[in-house]
């Protein structure tokens, strides 16, 4: 099963409204596959800005729908037919370039031991270039891997050879999912009708276009500043405008202009969402483990990433109703307690091999005892 072939053009693929089925496909592609092709395919300077552009790709798709949404373009009686059906054109252009997609080196040099066409991957990737270095590079995580095997779910979730790494990437979608991005967007509209805008929905399209721009910011710094840092810029900042929001919420009655203090805190808000938490939970799963594991890591995250989102769509309305304007004060104790653990916590991989990334977790733990553990790893995935 060639797992980690996947096409480039991908990341530009727009999320149209689609059927149910779609939308597992698409989760289940995107949140998995994408940033793990990313990563193996992105020389390691420009590792952080092209699993960003994953992010950029839904965040565009996201502003498009919008827009082709409204009444007087595509969302009304007579058109939505057409606009449900466009929603298979990116499939179609999918399908159409995947074969010009050339498979990752790294797949078919550690997985599959096919050194020459790894090589060939590479030329077609970077263009005429000595690969020694890269190929070398897998070399080294080759023989890593072949220590490991290819890992369960079920192993790496009861391995603690894995723990810490785990550990970080499963917070770090939680951080992304219960910060409450989600719930501004369910709320926006009421607060831009509580402000005045005549046309709330033209104020959340204004939402879409931010969160467009800022994921380019994102692209941008990522690479520069490093994912930690982002990450934790994003959250403080998004505490800071949780607070402000619940100012705003709670006395805009008596104060008319902390309404559009509250706006302001939802555009602040969104962008400091897109500038770290957003994007880099998706690709930074896939820098934090080696080939073997990296797979049932990815499906890990995935899988915690979308019951967040599903827990917090589900329970927000209950949530608001029961705490009212200080509803986003339990989101900014979350960010709070967010933004410690990524300063505690999380390493940074900017500009580090996979090799290097794993050498950081590895630091402070019983050799032997993880030599066994690892021992027993393979022999359950060979049985």
């Amino acid at each position: 099963m060639r797992e980690n072939t996947l096409p480039w053009s991908y990341i530009g693929h727009y999320r149209w409204q689609s059927s149910p089925l779609e939308n597992i496909a698409c989760l289940c592609i995107s949140s998995g596959l994408v940033p793990m092709y990313v990563g193996e395919i992105a020389p390691r300077a420009y590792r952080g800005a092209l699993g960003t552009i994953h992010q950029l790709g839904v965040v565009i798709g996201i502003l498009i729908s919008q827009i082709v949404g409204l009444d007087f373009v595509l969302g009304n009686d007579d058109m939505w037919p057409l606009l449900l059906g466009l929603s298979g054109a990116p499939a179609i252009l999918q399908s159409l370039l995947l074969p010009l997609c050339p498979e990752s080196p790294r797949y078919l040099y550690i997985l599959m031991g096919k050194h020459q066409e790894a090589r060939t991957s590479l030329h077609r990737l970077k263009g005429e270039y000595d690969p020694t270095e890269d190929l070398e590079e897998m070399r080294r995580e080759k023989e890593e891997a072949d220590k490991e095997q290819r890992i369960s779910i079920l192993s790496l979730i009861v391995s603690s050879v894995y723990r810490r790494q785990l550990f970080v990437a499963l917070m770090m979608h939680l951080s992304q999912q219960f910060s409450g991005v989600n719930a501004i967007f369910y709320y926006s509209t009421d607060i831009f009708t509580r402000a005045g805008v005549s046309q709330p929905v033209y104020a959340t399209i204004g939402v879409g276009a931010i969160n467009t721009v800022f994921t380019l910011v994102s692209v941008a710094l990522v690479d520069k500043a490093g994912r930690r840092t982002l990450c934790m810029a994003g959250l403080g900042g998004m505490c800071c405008c949780a607070i402000a929001m619940t100012v705003g919420l709670k006395f805009q009655n008596d104060f008319s202009w902390l309404s559009y203090v509250s706006m302001a805190a939802i555009f602040l808000f969104v962008s400091f969402f897109e500038i770290g938490p957003g994007p880099i939970p998706w690709f930074i799963v896939a820098e934090l483990f080696s080939q073997g594991p990296r797979p049932a890591a990815i499906a890990l995250a995935g899988c915690c990433n979308w019951t967040s989102n599903f827990i917090i769509g589900m329970t927000f309305p209950y949530i608001q109703a029961w705490m009212g304007s200080y509803v986003f004060i339990l989101f900014a104790v979350l960010l709070l307690g967010f933004t410690v653990f990524t300063y505690l916590r999380v390493p940074e991989t900017k500009g580090k091999t996979f090799e290097e990334i794993a050498a950081v977790f590895q630091k402070g733990r019983k050799i032997n005892k993880d030599s066994t553990e690892l021992q027993q790893l393979k022999s359950s995935s060979d049985a």
